[in-house]
């Protein structure tokens, strides 16, 4: 059958290799605080905010300890309906994009639905939400689950509800890699941006402190056993022994250089380049990810984005808290800048490690220090493991280039790295 020319189908065009894309809006929801602000404040004065766990009862489990964001109200974000809905997760979700887009100074909702679009990171849905309906199920005597279980859980949960919500009906997808998602997402949200999509949102959000949820991390033997705070989570230190849980994270506003221009928008930063490799190793007991693996990520996120190794102002690590992927990665980093190591900042030891959450959270942290044109000292290790001896940074200082390297890795063999080039910091207003 031959189509009318009015019914002629569309032609997608070719991207745009040349389109740049650019951060003009952050929003924070994690345990170092709600916004920018509070986040910045944590990092930059080395402020612990991990502590017992409260969402539920953790006594009995070996990991009492976690990273919760202090004074979260859904109602503030999502209206009734969306509550009765949606998980913690996603609820966290709604507050970061609502925080990200005021941030950038976009409305709530999409003017041009079809040019903006959602690509978000997810470990494993909603968590307390699916514990809740099914503890329902077995132990309660109507024996029935909510309607909204069937669609709560899922790991795409967040996306589609945010879509629905802000009207963002462009190319919008969701990225499962585990920790390593967070920088698969921006990279993803690059893509989008060249194939000629103006606005995406993207980033990640994660609330992984539940009964279901701990007990599945635990059987990695990779959490922390350690009840104080101030012990329990320390990368690349002698006294490390695990990692500690925590939820939140961050959304980003990723924009069209040209359209953020045009709008005259303040721009934290550009993604310049990104790259994710794959181990094809089952994390267990005894792996520890592979360096070289590892390594060519990074070798190929720098090639990408034009920079070279020394132009690198900061490194901020994936930084498990376990002894043999410390050192693993140590060791990738060493192979990628010799024995000139770049300054290396890590602050999940102050906030748990929120899977991909906590890599977005380190995207964050890295605009954040290029807009105050400070690279904030690292919050540990307090003595270096052997073979984990980097250039830790032990005191503020100036970025001169301006290029930072974010990394992370996901279990069973998830490696991403993300340069980005941050702007030239100009003064904010009192109203920002």
């Amino acid at each position: 059958m031959t189509l009318p020319a009015t019914a002629a189908p569309a032609v997608t065009p070719a991207p745009d290799e040349r389109a740049r894309a650019v951060v003009t809006g952050i929003g924070v929801v994690a345990p170092s605080g709600i916004g920018v602000d509070a986040h910045w404040r944590t990092v930059s004065g080395g402020i612990r905010r991990t502590g017992p766990i409260t969402l539920f009862d953790p006594t009995g489990y070996p990991t009492r300890v976690g990273g919760e964001v202090p004074g979260f109200h859904p109602a503030a974000y999502v209206d009734t309906r969306q509550l009765v809905q949606t998980d913690r997760w996603t609820q966290l979700g709604f507050a970061a994009t609502a925080l990200a887009l005021a941030d950038a100074g976009l409305p709530a909702r999409a003017p041009d639905p079809y040019a903006w679009a959602v690509t978000l990171a997810s470990s494993s849905g909603g968590n307390l939400f699916g514990q809740r309906e099914l503890q329902r199920l077995w132990g309660g005597p109507s024996r029935t689950v909510g309607a909204y279980q069937s669609i709560a859980w899922f790991y795409a949960a967040s996306v589609g509800q945010l879509s629905i919500h802000h009207q963002f009906k462009g190319p919008s997808g969701v990225l499962v890699a585990e920790a390593a998602g967070g920088l698969d997402s921006l990279a993803h949200a690059v893509r989008t941006i060249r194939r000629g999509t103006s606005v995406v949102i993207a980033g990640a959000t994660e609330c992984p402190l539940s009964p279901y949820a701990l007990a599945c991390q635990l059987r990695s033997g990779l959490l922390s056993a350690v009840d104080e705070p101030a012990a329990a989570y320390r990368p690349f230190d002698r006294a490390a022994g695990g990692y500690v849980p925590a939820e939140g994270g961050a959304v980003f506003v990723v924009e069209e250089r040209e359209h953020a221009v045009a709008r005259g928008a303040r721009i934290y930063g550009e993604v310049t380049g990104w790259a994710a490799t794959h181990d094809a190793v089952h994390t267990g007991p005894d792996t520890a990810g592979d360096p070289a693996t590892y390594a060519r990520a990074m070798r190929l996120a720098l090639a990408r984005s034009g920079s070279t190794p020394d132009e690198v102002d900061l490194v901020v690590p994936d930084a498990l808290g376990v002894p043999r992927y410390d050192r693993s990665e140590a060791t990738a980093l060493r192979t990628v800048f010799g024995d000139r190591p770049p300054p290396v900042s890590t602050h999940k030891s102050l906030t748990g490690r929120a899977h991909q959450g906590g890599s977005a959270l380190d995207v964050a942290t890295a605009l954040l220090a290029f807009h105050h044109d400070t690279l904030p000292a690292s919050a540990g290790p307090v003595e270096p493991a052997p073979g984990c001896e980097l250039g830790f940074l032990r005191a503020p200082r100036r970025p001169e280039h301006r290029v930072a390297l974010v990394c992370a890795r996901g279990f069973d063999g998830f490696n991403s790295a993300l340069v980005l080039r941050g702007a030239v910091p100009t003064p904010r207003n009192a109203t920002d």
